[in-house]
């Protein structure tokens, strides 16, 4: 089947969701790329951090908990993380006021450990891994989602697109009602996190983002406003 236009999407969304003007306030702003380069990195480890405790979790709980994680790492610094030795990790995933995990606090080295050699590493052509992910062409989302996947520890599946959305980074992310609409329209038919269908998926929105002006981001919710049961309005 081939790949609905972008304006027959937008038109059908705006349906459902009231009208282009309340369309357009809930698809938000667009995402800019540069500003991810101007994040220090402790940020970046904090963002894959707290989307790695959440995975599987409440959410409301990890956040709520959020500050004692930062004052517990060292606030992320990447030099400090790298120096722990396993005991202390041991010890600060035993702490209460935390959730505590060991195998989840040991991806905070782990991802530390990716961040730092991808920054230092002389081909890279980065200051930092926060220049490195803004870099990262938009045209080929997935291919970062899949190095956060080979590189880092427990930053495949969905949890590497929500880091990547949470610290700025434009990408799209794959939901159920997303995940609705590819197979709907026999985009993709096999399992959803297959280079098949992430190149097919991909390849839609480097379609649809030739036909108009807008990001990723703006696309994955454009694309789910007009998929599935989510017909409720939203008010001015």
């Amino acid at each position: 089947m081939s790949l609905e236009k972008f304006d027959s999407l937008y038109q059908r969304a705006a349906e459902r969701k009231g009208g282009v003007a309340l369309l357009n306030l809930l698809l938000g702003e667009i995402q800019q790329d540069e500003l991810v380069a101007e994040l220090s990195d402790d940020r970046i480890l904090s963002a894959f951090t707290k989307k790695v405790f959440q995975s599987g979790f409440i959410w409301r709980v990890v956040e709520n908990k959020w500050a004692n994680f930062e004052a517990l790492f060292f606030d992320f610094d990447l030099t400090k993380v790298l120096m722990m030795p396993e005991e202390m990790q041991e010890r600060k995933a035993a702490d209460a006021r935390i959730i505590r995990n060991f195998k989840k606090v040991k991806t905070i080295q782990a991802n530390a450990q990716m961040m730092f050699e991808q920054a230092q590493s002389n081909n890279s052509g980065h200051k930092s891994f926060a220049e490195f992910l803004a870099n990262w062409p938009s045209n080929n989302i997935i291919g970062l989602w899949d190095y956060l996947k080979k590189e880092g520890q427990r930053l495949g599946g969905n949890t590497g697109p929500y880091a990547l959305r949470a610290i700025g980074k434009d990408t799209f992310l794959l939901t159920r009602d997303i995940e609705a609409y590819f197979r709907a329209n026999k985009i993709i038919d096999g399992g959803l996190q297959s280079k098949k269908s992430l190149t097919a998926i991909q390849n839609s929105f480097n379609q649809w983002q030739s036909e108009c002006d807008l990001s990723l981001s703006q696309l994955s919710r454009l694309v789910a406003f007009a998929t599935g049961d989510n017909h409720v309005h939203a008010e001015l």
